[in-house]
């Protein structure tokens, strides 16, 4: 569970101290990798309220995906199409999909340890 927090948190102070200026023409890859890493780590987070984390999952996962929506997107650049958008469309839906189901396991446990105190 803490592998993808903590992957998310370095991930993060990394962006705020380094001063790496992604050039124009690699945007559309980046923030579809940077779609990608955040669905694998949310859906590691769910797996893990779900008692299904598995490392190897979530590694082979991460690259997976970001290469994967990479992929996609230089596919369609030198097909003339704007094939990231499906990559787009897909994580996102995955994205929102599994933060609603953290938000429900985490309701769920909430009120699962409120009935517990009440019996104690």
């Amino acid at each position: 569970m803490w592998l993808p927090i903590i992957g998310l948190l370095l991930g993060i102070m990394l962006g705020f101290v380094s001063d790496v200026k992604i050039p124009t023409q690699y945007a559309n890859y980046f923030s579809i990798a940077i779609l990608a890493a955040l669905d694998t780590v949310v859906g590691g987070i769910r797996a893990h309220l779900q008692q299904m984390y598995d490392d190897l999952i979530f590694v082979t996962g991460f690259f997976f995906n970001i290469i994967l929506a990479a992929s996609l997107a230089f596919l369609g650049v030198h097909l003339g199409v704007d094939l990231y958008l499906v990559a787009v469309f897909a994580f996102g839906v995955r994205l929102f999909q599994n933060i609603a189901v953290i938000r429900r396991l985490l309701i769920s446990n909430w009120k699962t340890m409120r009935e517990n105190k009440k019996k104690n």
